[in-house]
């Protein structure tokens, strides 16, 4: 069948008020872009009329202005899932005009193919290459386009010319079954591939194709500055003595590594590291710094959801891609996220923290317990199943007037029976084998930062006289947060009166 071109105006036009619509993509990677600034034009038209216009928005993780930015600014969303990084769709969330769920980046496609949120009225996918027959190559982020291609009623694809090379072959296009009917997931090395290349979109679903050339606008990382490479080292030091000591096997493990200035620096630092073997990958997003590593042949292979490139290497991965294509594969989320196949490789999770309690639970997502930042990812996907879970931030923040080390964390992401591995500036503190009395020793000598460690050992001292195995005084465990509330200086939290 021939499938007609169309306008980014009327493909939105296909879109309803109350539609459940999904996109391509992981982070900014392989999201639709023109489509998603038409329908938020004509959103901002409805209104104007006094017509109710929102939609329900499902992605496969964080998107970028195109998406999460034009539709925020239109009040286009009513809900929200499972991840956003968009400062405007952060506010919506925050001030109850969206409806934002929190959920695990690995759950999002099962629980859609499960019922548990309606049907998929319109997926909108964008792609690289495309047969009359539906057959289609995705961009550089994989998401959940398998889910969404299957269950959308409409499917409008969002044709990209903005790559300049095929990336034919990078792709491993695989879904679950669903219970009763699973059977096991056959990767065993971050190669194999389980999946098939192309995408196969039932034409008769598709409504039509809209051309664009827009960009995926990611941002540069910002080179590391004093604190963010001493958490490096320390991060890097610490799996160097593991291998030293026979607590991790000679040929090391997959490396999976959240995103942001943290995560690149420990990449970079973990490619520089003479003590560290080359490794594989099996993460869900790569970002500018394994490039590098691959390119200096630190980083072997990397299985992944998505490039999250900045633009100067995605035109170098594309400007040199045959070196990348026996080295790079990309997966749906459910894969690239799934415990099973991180409990089976034995991963290394980074991960980073907002806030950590001196007994071990990390805080990912919400500033000071109520406003919500991002979202949980897939930090807990990796985090429960891993080898060795590691979550590392900064000690403090605003110049000293908050520490990253709580007595009691103001939000749980991730709990201490999950979490194996503390690191900031200051240190490491390694918490297996210890109760909690001995991981609050470890954690404030390890790693608060100098000027709140008597803070926390007064803490200590007074939650002690509750007793109990993980002593807390209740009316005092957030103290430092109310500090911060009240003077905007955790500094100034008592504990005399408690």
């Amino acid at each position: 069948m021939s499938i007609p071109f169309i306008t980014a105006e009327e493909a939105a036009a296909q879109i309803k008020n109350g539609d459940n619509v999904g996109f391509s993509g992981f982070t900014a990677s392989g999201t639709p872009k023109i489509v998603t600034l038409a329908l938020a034009r004509r959103a901002e038209e409805l209104h104007a009329k006094g017509e109710e216009f929102k939609i329900n928005l499902f992605t496969g993780a964080s998107t970028n202005d195109y998406v999460d930015g034009a539709l925020a600014r239109a009040h286009a969303v009513n809900i929200r899932t499972p991840y956003q990084g968009h400062p405007e769709t952060r506010a919506l969330a925050n001030n109850g005009e969206m409806h934002y769920f929190d959920c695990h980046l690995s759950h999002i496609s099962q629980d859609l193919r499960y019922g548990f949120y309606g049907d998929i009225d319109v997926a909108v996918i964008e792609v690289t290459e495309m047969s009359p027959n539906g057959e289609v190559i995705l961009g550089a982020g994989l998401g959940m386009s398998p889910t969404l291609a299957m269950m959308a009623k409409k499917v409008i694809i969002e044709y990209s010319s903005y790559y300049q090379t095929s990336f034919r072959g990078f792709h491993d296009n695989f879904m679950l079954a669903d219970p009763p009917h699973r059977r096991e997931i056959p990767i065993y090395k971050p190669s194999d591939r389980i999946g098939s290349t192309v995408l196969k979109i039932d034409p008769e679903k598709i409504i039509g194709i809209v051309p664009s050339n827009e960009s995926q606008i990611i941002q540069p990382f910002t080179e590391a500055d004093e604190i963010t490479q001493k958490i490096s080292d320390n991060v890097c030091h610490f799996l160097a003595s593991q291998l030293k000591a026979g607590k991790l096997p000679k040929e090391f493990l997959p490396i999976q590594s959240g995103v942001g200035n943290v995560a690149n620096a420990v990449l970079y630092g973990l490619g520089a590291n003479p003590d560290i073997p080359r490794f594989e990958m099996y993460t869900e997003v790569i970002q500018d710094a394994v490039i590098h590593l691959m390119e200096q042949g630190s980083c072997k292979f990397a299985s992944t959801c998505a490039l999250t490139f900045s633009e100067d290497t995605m035109f170098h991965f594309m400007d040199n891609i045959d070196f990348f294509r026996d080295k790079i594969l990309m997966r749906p989320g459910e894969i690239s996220n799934h415990p099973e196949v991180v409990r089976r490789l034995g991963l290394i999770a980074m991960n980073t923290a907002l806030e950590m309690d001196i007994y071990g639970n990390v805080n990912s997502t919400h500033v000071m317990g109520t406003k919500m930042m991002n979202g949980i990812g897939g930090s807990a996907d990796f985090c429960r199943n891993a080898y060795l879970s590691i979550f590392s931030c900064p000690s403090i923040q605003k110049g000293g007037k908050i520490s990253a080390i709580v007595p009691m964390v103001s939000h749980v992401d991730h709990s201490e029976h999950s979490v194996k591995i503390l690191i900031t500036e200051q240190g490491v503190a390694d918490l297996r084998g210890l109760d909690p009395k001995q991981r609050a020793e470890v954690i404030i000598e390890n790693c608060a930062h100098p000027m709140y460690r008597e803070l926390l050992h007064d803490y200590v001292k007074l939650a002690q006289k509750t007793g109990g195995h993980t002593p807390h005084n209740l009316s005092a465990a957030f103290a430092l947060h109310q500090a911060f509330l009240d003077k905007k200086d955790m500094l100034q939290a008592d504990f005399g009166k408690k």
